[in-house]
């Protein structure tokens, strides 16, 4: 074997030994960052070292310091594992190298890629001919969203942004819900908005926007003033949906550009039991998803949609004379000029599931929800918070110092992974079931832990 084989071939032992350990392994990593520094960190060598030595000592080093997210019990912040199909395909992206903004160059990649896009857009219920753009995750996708919703809304007001910039712009408004996630704000600072700038509405206990507060909020700005109305399929914490059908008519009546924040959420659209959730988010401008939750493709896969491309064309077109364009290039829809094939484990995925199988696995979600739920509720000082509509599940002890603490215990344990927060003023503990790999004896040995850790009183001394 040449020198390449022989990397590949160690790193699928190292990979295939991670996988068989998985069912054991303490789920959150037994290495702090010291001691994987201390690993891994030193002088730079002089010299060089054989592919498959790298390989083979990259993996062992980094062991003790490796989350067990591909198994079925990692339920911290909203993080999905990787379907085998997926996986394969990341690993031939990676060997084909391919970069891939262009559709004149990387025909196979685009391809791909348009065709996942194509799928998502059907199983969602979204306009077919909608843009696409393949980025890092829902950071980027909501930035890529907002700033072609931004453009667009100052272009109807009379103002070109590509030429004149935003300093004597006509101001925008941009109104958000209360418990939007921290990423809109993020992606509005990239766009040059500040928090001051922001419109905050009411929402309810779940976190769902109030239509009389957002028509409020709508009224007062004036009706001429371009406007962005950020909404949310499935707010992170609660799980809850905005009520799309009552608040996009009301943004339309204000002439507003409506961006749907869906990082995980909207593929709720895709089964029939939960598509009630979604019902009129198609009527939107634009959606942000991302396939590395629901999906459970590898990491590096938002998807920033925009209903019509022109809109995401107009923001984002690559210029250089010395490149090649055709219709709706790629690099025409993202900020990305160079980048990897990464909407091709999404196209393998939707191909190893098909429509059948992406609505059976996020109704499989569901269900696991409800059955952690269902186990929770069984627990002796254990008070479930949210409404289990979804994906997550969110619960808490008396009080804070003791959430807290079984938040710790249940990490030190390592039976599961899920993480802390705050919700409505009081430390929280929230699980997310985005994994595949999660069966109903993943949720059954993790209510058992939480009922022995609950009983015991806190992390171990």
């Amino acid at each position: 074997m040449d020198e390449r084989q022989r990397a590949l071939a160690a790193a699928h032992r190292a990979a295939t030994g991670f996988f068989e350990g998985l069912d054991e392994r303490a789920v959150w990593p037994r290495a702090g960052l010291d001691e994987m520094l201390a690993a891994f960190g030193g002088p730079m060598p002089d010299e060089g070292t054989d592919a498959e030595q790298v390989v083979t000592d990259l993996a062992t080093r980094a062991d003790p310091g490796l989350v067990a997210i591909p198994g079925g019990r990692f339920f911290g912040f909203v993080i999905g594992g990787t379907l085998p199909a997926a996986l394969g395909a990341d690993w031939l992206v990676s060997a084909w190298d391919q970069n891939s903004g262009s559709s004149t160059m990387t025909t196979a990649v685009v391809a791909m890629e348009r065709t996942a896009g194509a799928w998502v857009c059907d199983l969602m219920g979204l306009p077919p001919a909608a843009s696409v753009g393949f980025v890092t995750g829902a950071q980027m996708s909501n930035y890529v969203c907002l700033a072609a919703a931004q453009n667009s809304v100052l272009r109807g007001a009379g103002w070109d942004m590509a030429r004149r910039g935003l300093r004597g712009a006509p101001p925008v408004r941009f109104i958000v819900g209360a418990d939007r996630h921290g990423a809109v704000d993020r992606a509005l600072r990239f766009a040059g908005v500040g928090t001051d700038e922001i419109i905050v509405v009411a929402a309810d206990d779940e976190g769902r926007m109030l239509p009389g507060a957002l028509a409020d909020a709508l009224t007062d700005g004036g009706a001429d003033a371009p406007t962005v109305v950020c909404l949310q399929a499935g707010e992170v914490h609660s799980g809850a949906f905005d009520p799309f059908a009552d608040l996009i008519p009301l943004a339309r009546r204000h002439g507003a550009w409506v961006h749907v924040d869906g990082a995980f959420g909207l593929w709720a659209a895709a089964t029939p039991t939960l598509r009630g959730l979604t019902a009129g988010v198609g009527e939107a401008d634009s959606w942000s998803t991302d396939a590395h939750k629901t999906l459970n493709v590898p990491y590096d896969c938002g998807m920033a949609i925009v209903r019509d491309p022109a809109d995401s064309t107009a923001m984002f077109h690559a210029g250089g004379d010395y490149l090649i364009h055709t219709s709706l290039d790629p690099w025409d829809v993202t900020p990305e000029l160079s980048r990897r094939g990464r909407g091709v484990p999404a196209f393998a995925a939707l191909r190893q599931l098909g429509r059948t199988g992406v609505a059976e696995l996020v109704d499989r979600l569901h269900a696991n929800a409800r059955r952690l739920e269902a186990g929770l509720r069984q627990i002796s000082g254990i008070t479930l918070v949210n409404d289990v509509v979804y994906t997550q599940v969110m619960f808490r002890l008396d009080t804070d110092q003791a959430t807290r603490g079984l938040g710790a215990a249940i990490l030190a344990d390592g039976t599961a992974a899920l993480t802390g927060a705050q919700w409505r003023g009081r430390a929280v503990l929230r699980c997310s079931m985005s994994s595949w790999a999660t069966t109903p004896d993943d949720i059954d040995r993790t209510v058992a832990a939480i009922a022995r850790l609950t009983a015991a009183g806190g992390p171990p001394a």
